[in-house]
C-alpha cells in the first residue's frame, strides 16, 4: 500500500501517540511530560519508509485524549457489550481505541473512514485479529455517532459537537 505523501508521517504520530498514552496510563506521567520525552528521544526509532512522526499531530493526540478523557470513555463504554467496563479492557486496546474516538470527536478534518482504518491497522501491530475486529466495530459504531453527517445520517439529538 503506497501511502500519500504526510499520511506516513500521521501513521507514525499516531503508532507513537498509542505508545504514549499506554505509557501515560501506566506510568501516570502528564501529557507534557511524555510528549517532550517522545519528540526528544524516541521519534527516532519510529521512522516508517524513512519518514518520522508529524510532531504537532502527535502531540495534538497526546493532549487531546486527556482533556477529553471523560466524553472519550463514555463514547467507548456506551459501544461496549452489556456487562463490560473499559477498565477491564487491555490497556493497549483501551490506548487505540481513547486515540481513535479523540481523533473521531475533535480532529474533524480527518475524515471518520481513515481513523477508522488507521486504528484497525495499529491494532493489528499490538493485538490479535479478533481485537482488531473489536477495534473497527467500536469506532465505526462511535463514528456514526460523531460523525452522522459523514454516513449520511441524521446526528442523535444527545450528542455534544465541537
Amino acid at each position: 500500500m503506497t501511502m500519500q505523501p504526510g499520511r506516513q508521517e500521521r501513521h507514525a504520530a499516531r503508532l507513537a501517540a498509542v505508545q504514549a498514552i499506554y505509557q501515560m496510563e501506566l506510568t501516570g506521567g502528564d501529557a507534557d511530560t511524555v510528549t517532550r520525552e517522545f519528540l526528544e528521544h524516541r521519534f527516532a526509532d519510529l521512522e516508517i519508509a524513512g519518514k518520522g512522526p508529524d510532531g504537532q499531530f502527535f502531540g495534538d493526540l497526546v493532549r487531546g485524549v486527556p482533556h477529553h478523557q471523560t466524553e472519550i470513555d463514555r463514547a467507548i463504554a456506551g459501544d461496549l457489550s452489556e456487562g463490560w467496563k473499559l477498565q477491564r479492557i487491555d490497556s493497549i486496546l483501551r490506548a487505540i481505541l481513547r486515540a481513535g474516538t479523540y481523533e473521531l470527536i475533535a480532529r474533524k478534518d480527518v475524515p471518520a473512514k481513515v481513523v477508522i482504518d488507521e486504528y484497525v491497522g495499529i491494532s493489528h501491530d499490538f493485538l490479535a485479529d479478533q481485537d482488531a475486529a473489536f477495534v473497527n466495530a467500536l469506532l465505526d459504531r462511535v463514528a456514526h455517532r460523531k460523525r452522522a453527517l459523514e454516513f449520511g445520517e441524521h446526528p442523535p439529538d444527545d450528542e455534544i459537537h465541537f
